[in-house]
């Protein structure tokens, strides 16, 4: 049974982003005692585009410490990459990723229960945080993107906690498995129909999936993944 000790526990209010000045949550400090998780997240936690970010099914962000190493070989020194929190994640652990976390892996945090509700789909605030044109472009090839958890039963979180797995609802829907079928193999039809079937996986992600089947086409990324012309 996975057990890990949370690296670090976080939370930002918003505030304006790199040279464009976007309204941002990303930005999230540790904190050094407990808070209230609800349906919609951490107390405290704010988002600064509510209609992309944050909500039920994107209430906490998981980012794994373990990539750190790996951006820091990619780019070398970036002040950003000393400790957790640089790519706007609520939680920090060793130990998990997207290799072995599945859709609909079900966790104790603290006293909550949440449970792993999708991958997350970098968007350009990312560039903006990192100075780097291309950052959300690395993020997703690489599949190096975290994850989301919705709330199943609220409760509090102490960064002292651990994250303790508890269920395993689709052991063979990887998060890497997903990620590899929406940017690696975007038109296998077999992989795309078995997302849109996949009950644990956010609504969202499943009509995503849908609407590729329906038009046997590939979405454009670029106004998500590029920064906006100045």
């Amino acid at each position: 049974m996975t057990s890990l000790p949370l690296l670090s526990l976080r939370i930002g209010g918003v505030a304006p982003l790199g040279l464009h000045g976007a309204p941002s949550g990303i930005v999230k400090l540790a904190v050094a005692s407990p808070l209230v998780l609800s349906e919609i997240g951490l107390a405290g936690d704010r988002q600064g585009d509510t209609v992309r970010h944050g909500g039920p099914e994107k209430a906490v962000h998981h980012y794994p410490f373990d990539h750190y190493a790996a951006w820091r070989s990619d780019f070398g020194h970036h002040a950003l990459f000393a400790g957790p929190g640089a790519f706007g994640e609520n939680i920090s652990t060793i130990g998990l990723d997207e290799e072995t976390v599945a859709i609909g892996d079900v966790f104790s945090l603290g006293t909550a229960i949440v449970e792993v509700s999708q991958g997350r789909q970098p968007c350009w605030k990312l560039n903006e945080r990192f100075g780097r044109s291309d950052m959300a472009r690395q993020v997703q090839s690489t599949g190096r993107t975290g994850w989301y958890y919705r709330v199943l039963t609220p409760g509090i979180v102490a960064p002292q906690d651990r994250l303790t797995l508890l269920d395993r609802r689709s052991p063979d829907w990887t998060l890497k498995r997903v990620w590899r079928t929406f940017y690696v193999d975007p038109l296998n039809r077999a992989e795309l129909a078995g997302i849109a079937a996949l009950d644990r996986l956010a609504e969202g992600w499943r009509g995503h999936a849908a609407r590729r089947l329906a038009s046997n086409r590939v979405e454009d990324w670029t106004r998500r993944l590029d920064s906006p012309q100045a």
